[in-house]
């Protein structure tokens, strides 16, 4: 999983046609680290989204201005448009991230 070391380079992903998932975590944080135990897995299950891991502490106004309250969170982009969020302060299983992605992958989906 690739790390955003710039806005720019943020802003880019975002509005890339692919769908991103930025995960929003810090070093400190017991259930970022519990996440880290699990995500590679996800990543590797589910090859139609980009992964990026987002430091909030490096990148504290931009989870201000997106709502990031709680770490870890997700929130998935396309066309740079959010098209789901997976935003609090609990920890999240490796159920849980799969269930989100699953509902990611819904709202993508071109309409039959």
């Amino acid at each position: 999983m690739d790390e955003i070391q710039s806005l720019d380079q943020y802003f880019t992903v975002v509005r890339g046609a692919r769908p991103a998932v930025m995960i929003f975590s810090a070093g400190w944080c017991p259930d970022c680290r519990y996440l880290d135990t699990f995500i590679d897995e996800v990543i590797r299950d589910n090859p139609d989204f980009d992964f990026y891991k987002v430091d909030r502490d490096q990148f504290g106004e931009l989870c201000e201005t997106l709502d990031i309250l709680g770490i870890p969170s997700l929130v998935a982009y396309r066309d740079g448009q959010v098209v789901d969020r997976f935003v609090s302060k609990l920890r999240k299983t490796k159920e849980e991230v799969q269930s989100f992605l699953d509902d990611v992958r819904a709202k993508v989906a071109p309409a039959s």
